[in-house]
C-alpha cells in the first residue's frame, strides 16, 4: 500500500472532506504513538508502512519511550489533529486498524504489549476496539447494521419466457 492508498482509505472510513484532514489525523495518531512507545518498537511498527507514513512514527519524534495515559495520549492527538477529544479517538482507532493490517503480526503484538491494559484511564486496550471487533469493515457493519443483504428469492415465474 502506498502513501495515497492509505490516506484514500483512512479519508473513506473517517468520512473526512479532504486530504489535509486526512494526513492531519494520521500524523497526530501516530506521531503521538511514536513519542508514547521506544524507538526501536517505533522502527518496527513503522517498518512495513508507505515511507511517509513511516515517518510520523520515527523521524517526526524526537522523544520516543514516554509515559503518559490513554486520556493523555487522546488529549495530544485531539490538540495536533484540532478536533474534539470523542473524534480524536475515534480517528485513532481507525488509523491504529489499518496500521495493523500492513504491518506484521509480531510487531502489532509488540505495541500492544508496549501500551498497558487495565481498568482505569491507562487502558489502552481502548486504542485497538476496532481491531479487537474485527476490523473496520466488522465494527461498521456492527454499528449501521449495514453490510451485504441477502437476495430476495426467485421462482421460475419472475423470468421471461424465452
Amino acid at each position: 500500500m502506498n502513501f495515497d492508498e492509505f490516506t484514500g482509505q483512512i479519508q473513506h472510513r473517517l468520512e473526512l472532506p479532504g486530504t489535509g484532514e486526512t494526513v492531519r489525523a494520521i500524523r497526530a495518531t501516530l506521531m503521538t504513538l511514536g513519542q508514547r512507545i521506544p524507538a526501536g518498537a517505533a522502527e518496527d511498527l513503522a517498518g512495513s508502512l508507505p515511507m511517509e507514513i513511516r515517518w510520523y512514527l520515527t523521524g517526526a519524534v524526537s522523544d520516543h519511550g514516554q509515559r503518559f495515559d490513554w486520556s493523555e495520549f487522546v488529549s495530544r492527538v485531539s490538540e495536533i489533529e484540532e478536533t474534539d477529544p470523542s473524534s480524536a479517538a475515534y480517528h485513532a482507532r481507525v488509523i491504529i486498524d489499518l496500521v495493523e493490517t500492513q504491518v506484521a503480526p509480531s510487531d502489532f503484538e509488540q505495541l500492544r504489549n508496549q501500551l498497558p491494559e487495565a481498568q482505569d484511564d491507562e487502558n489502552w486496550g481502548k486504542l485497538f476496539e476496532v481491531v479487537d471487533a474485527g476490523g473496520w469493515g466488522e465494527a461498521e457493519e456492527a454499528q449501521t447494521g449495514g453490510g451485504p443483504q441477502p437476495e430476495p428469492e426467485t421462482t421460475g415465474a419472475d423470468e421471461p419466457d424465452g
